[in-house]
């Protein structure tokens, strides 16, 4: 019997003795420079609002019965003859397109929050036994569970970040069919709760790729810059596979002349330190990218990495050793002219190319995990980035549960992105209330990202309020304040009280000696809608509150960056106002029609006088 053979029916039998291993499958690194096959397209889907194709009518899971029988839709199934009833059948089921979200393609879906099942066939061009084959889910939208020619490969929660799933031993070289079924129902205990300020897009919103792979492979890696030693990398390399001790692993930068080689333990990990004498560090300004190549003798990846550092001093922000100020916006992921969620890297070029336009050098992407493609982007144009994880508003502090899936969101995007020079910053939260439990849940989140990541900066947005002596004065009262390695607060003067004229009398009294990013602020306007600086709604009003909050947030003595409220309009239930929102929150600088607002000359302008005030 061949290894290959032995493997795939000891992960046959793994999966049925313990069906929790669905959830334990580590996620693959870097599949964007692997050859894969794409699930993009059309799927036929069937809508299930009372998800009886989930359910038996006794409310008992068909995926639990050992003969789920004909109503259970991950089965597809066809009747055995004329007098056989099947109620489904996806092949004469309307279609989505992967990636999407059903909101923004079907008009009687738009407000839709429930169970949508997908299904794709497909077959393995020049399918190898000896070969594993993974798919890989860029994201899906909220809980996904998928299954493979009628058998369950797994589950995973989470709307934003990737998971994948082995499938080598339920394959076949033709007429495979995989179906997904897609919840995007909201929870008081899941991550983000019930209550957001965002669209509820629901569906496969990223890419599906199916990936052959050697029998043992290279499954994760880093190649990081040392924190304390700006001339030493520091890396390692996991495999995955079957006798995976003894085996050489080859670490090639061939620009630098590099050639670094490793043995893995018996556990195919191997650590490797390579030292540096003369490279250019990326930054901002000079984005310089390696093409990096790992290497066995059975699989080789490659990437294109920036060697950098970021860190701390009192109140300043070091790239590379020197004090860096953070020019930023926040950003939802939105094609704004197309509508729904972005996806590609178009629109990533997009999104980005406007923050560049903006004058930004630093985008804080809200308020959660965005595509793998801004991050690539961004390391190619130079654009600093804030990633946070959607542990937002209120969320159950005390469920230990709804703990262990904010930090497995957390997880998955620093393993996504933890090679990615671009990203600086991990955000635990926004705008969460004070308490022990939340002091407990965010610390908690932090120690978990230090030790995943001890080469970024942690963060949170947390909030401002005046004080109890002088409603002149702004201050931030927040424990986890002394927990982060920046202190972020968001603050809305002008638009959600008080008045824009008075801005010039507000000082903030922050008493840490850390780094201030404000990271909000804003006022809304409808593009196109004109009138006196004093009238809400109007484009005047927004760039009269933008002119009279950046010279005031300036005065704060640790002001350090600032990501204002934000790049585009966005759509939001919340905001339902039939003249001026129209489902949309208009705090955008540029309008879902992609019209530029007069504030975002406001700020571009305080951006252009930075970097002069920096030239002089």
């Amino acid at each position: 019997m061949n290894i290959s053979l032995v493997y795939k029916l000891a992960l046959l039998t793994a999966l049925l003795l313990n069906p929790l291993i669905y959830a334990q499958t580590p996620l693959l690194q870097n599949c964007h420079s692997r050859e894969g096959i794409t699930l993009n397209g059309r799927w036929n889907y069937i809508v299930d609002v009372y998800e009886s194709g989930y359910y038996n009518y006794r409310r008992e899971p068909h995926d639990l019965s050992e003969n789920p029988g004909a109503g259970a839709y991950f089965v597809n199934a066809k009747p055995k003859d004329m007098t056989d009833r099947v109620e489904y059948d996806f092949d004469f089921a309307p279609t989505l397109m992967v990636p999407g979200d059903w909101n923004s393609q079907k008009e009687n879906l738009y407000y839709y929050e429930g169970t949508v099942w997908y299904k794709k066939s497909f077959d393995i061009p020049n399918y190898d036994s000896s070969k594993r084959y993974y798919v890989h889910f860029g994201a899906v939208n909220y809980f996904a569970e998928v299954y493979l020619n009628g058998k369950k490969l797994g589950a995973h929660k989470g709307g934003f970040t990737p998971f994948n799933f082995e499938m080598s031993h339920l394959l076949k070289e033709k007429d495979n069919f995989i179906i997904v079924r897609v919840d995007n129902k909201r929870f008081p205990d899941e991550v983000p709760t019930v209550s957001t300020d965002w669209w509820n897009y629901g569906g496969i919103t990223r890419d599906v790729t199916i990936y052959e792979l050697s029998h043992t492979f290279i499954e994760d890696y880093s190649l990081q810059l040392d924190k304390n030693n700006s001339n030493q990398l520091n890396g390692y390399v996991q495999l995955n596979g079957n006798d995976m001790g003894g085996t050489k692993i080859s670490v090639n930068i061939p620009e630098l002349n590099v050639i670094q080689n490793a043995t893995t333990n018996s556990n195919g990990y191997a650590e490797f330190v390579i030292p540096l004498k003369k490279f250019t560090r990326w930054s901002d300004k000079n984005p310089k990218l390696y093409e990096v190549s790992i290497s066995t003798s059975s699989d080789k990846i490659t990437d294109k990495i920036g060697f950098r550092q970021i860190a701390t001093k009192g109140s300043d922000i070091l790239l590379n050793g020197e004090k860096v100020f953070l020019k930023g916006i926040s950003i939802h992921e939105e094609n704004v002219m197309r509508g729904g969620r972005a996806y590609s890297m178009e629109d990533a070029k997009v999104l980005l190319g406007w923050a560049k336009e903006l004058g930004c050098n630093f985008v804080r992407l809200a308020h959660y995990p965005h595509n793998e493609n801004m991050a690539r982007f961004a390391d190619e144009m130079g654009m600093l980035i804030w990633e946070e994880i959607p542990v937002y508003w209120t969320i159950d502090w005390a469920n230990e549960e709804t703990y262990k899936k904010a930090e497995t969101q957390l997880r998955e995007v620093i393993s996504r992105d933890k090679n990615r020079a671009s990203v600086i910053i991990w955000s635990m939260a926004n705008e969460t209330p004070q308490s022990d439990d939340r002091l407990s849940f965010l610390t908690n989140l932090a120690k978990t990202t230090r030790s995943l990541d001890k080469t970024r900066l942690i963060t949170a947005a947390l909030e401002d309020h005046p004080s109890e002596g002088d409603k002149n004065v702004m201050v931030i009262e927040d424990r986890f304040s002394d927990v982060v390695d920046i202190v972020s607060f968001n603050q809305y003067y002008g638009w959600y009280g008080g008045k824009i004229e008075d801005l010039k009398n507000i000082r903030w009294e922050i008493d840490i000696d850390k780094p201030v990013i404000v990271s909000e602020f804003g006022a809304a306007a409808l593009q196109g809608n004109h009138g006196n600086k004093s009238t809400m709604w109007t484009e005047e009003n927004q760039a009269y509150l933008y002119k009279e909050t950046l010279p005031a947030l300036a005065k704060i003595k640790q002001f350090s960056g600032v990501t204002p409220w934000i790049l585009t309009d966005f759509r939001s239930p919340r905001r339902m106002h039939d003249v001026y929102q129209n489902g949309y929150n208009r705090k955008g600088l540029i309008s879902e029609t992609g019209n530029k607002k007069k504030a975002f000359y406001t700020l571009q302008n305080f951006y252009k006088n930075l970097n002069n005030n920096d030239k002089e």
